[in-house]
């Protein structure tokens, strides 16, 4: 019975450590997940290597595809991503090189403005510049507040979000000259969020989000009043007019959306604030991917290329991270439990062998002296 007990004690010892092998991998990748969840940068690095480790080729491989579709920006993103840790062939960073040149040259910049004054569509910094530049002179959203001003007052279908945007848009341009500039980033944000819901590229989330946001900030009634005698012929009148119906005091949450998208541009570039917010899914995520573009600079759009919306969030759920913990200390309680149940049975063992041990000279020692004769 008493090695029976032992045996069993020995293979939960066994036992306990096979399960601890197995989980610590994952339980001290949890942890430092987890460790990480505040940190958005650390946390996409910490997915980085993991991607780039069972992969090493990602980083050249996307090189070329971003220069395949035209888009030296991504390309020189990847670049930077790759820095001194990951090798590229020189060919290619020179193919880069001459790419990013091509794109920044005045020719293109001066297209690009023009495009991005004339039909308020922003791609890059040109076309922003472009872009931003009509809406400070409030050309551009005064265009977008008639066009679908005019569909909500003839009760056609209605861009509720372009709309919200454009006037909020208005009342910031106006800060902006006020502040000589201290709101440009809240503008070019503003601007930002429009153009992506113009150009289709707004997430699901954020299209639902923004809706209702939008929503609030308007009234309704005002705004129809002032687009049924607004034009575009006459923008500082109609101007004036829209702002009347935007309600700064319900707008807190949109300006904080758009600033933290005017920090993604500033710090990332243009096409990293359009693609967080084709992958972002609500405002929280919207402000993790600034810290990142703040941390990470032009390497993150290669970051959310690789990762995607997993950049901006944990690789799991913190309840399915924290799980993978408790499994570990539980392995770790029946392992030191094992232990402790190992050596009382084998220290009982040890004794009971040795008191028969002891017990059993004692007896013969007995038998000796009680077979000697006894002398007269």
């Amino acid at each position: 019975m008493n090695g029976v007990r032992l045996r069993l004690a020995v293979a939960g010892l066994a036992a306990s450590a096979a399960v601890g092998a197995a989980i610590w991998p994952h339980a001290r990748d949890a942890g430092t997940l987890l460790s990480a969840r505040d940190d958005p940068a650390a946390l996409a690095d910490l997915r980085l290597n993991s991607v780039l480790r069972n992969n090493p080729a990602l980083i050249s491989d996307n090189i070329e595809a971003a220069l395949a579709a035209g888009d030296a920006d991504l390309a020189t993103s990847f670049v930077a991503l790759a820095g001194e840790n990951i090798a590229l062939n020189d060919e290619l960073t020179r193919r880069v090189d001459d790419a990013r040149a091509e794109q920044s040259s005045t020719t293109h910049f001066a297209k690009g403005f023009a495009t991005g004054l004339v039909t308020g569509n922003a791609d890059d910094v040109a076309s922003l510049s472009g872009t931003v530049a009509g809406d400070l002179f409030v050309f551009g959203d005064v265009r977008d507040v008639v066009r679908e001003g005019k569909h909500l007052v003839m009760g056609e279908d209605t861009d509720q979000l372009v709309l919200g945007l454009a006037a909020a848009g208005l009342a910031v341009t106006a800060a902006t000259y006020v502040s000589v500039g201290g709101a440009a980033p809240l503008r070019a944000g503003l601007t930002l969020v429009k153009d992506t819901r113009k150009a289709g590229r707004l997430s699901e989330g954020m299209i639902e989000w923004a809706g209702r946001s939008t929503r609030e900030v308007v009234d309704q009634p005002a705004l129809r009043e002032a687009v049924a005698s607004g034009s575009v012929l006459r923008p500082a009148e109609t101007a004036i007019a829209i702002r009347a119906a935007f309600r700064a005091e319900k707008a807190g949450a949109l300006v904080r959306v758009a600033k933290d998208v005017g920090r993604i541009g500033e710090a990332a570039g243009v096409r990293a604030a359009r693609d967080t917010l084709k992958v972002a899914e609500n405002p929280q995520e919207i402000a993790r991917a600034a810290r990142i573009a703040e941390a990470k600079g032009g390497q993150t759009r290669a970051i959310l290329k690789l990762l995607g919306r997993g950049a901006l969030l944990l690789a799991a759920g913190a309840f399915n991270l924290s799980m993978w913990l408790f499994g570990a200390l539980l392995a770790l309680f029946g392992f030191l439990s094992s232990i402790k149940a190992t050596t009382e049975r084998t220290t009982a063992w040890w004794l009971r062998r040795r008191k028969a041990s002891r017990l059993k000279r004692q007896l013969a020692a007995t038998a000796t002296l009680a077979s000697m004769p006894v002398q007269g």
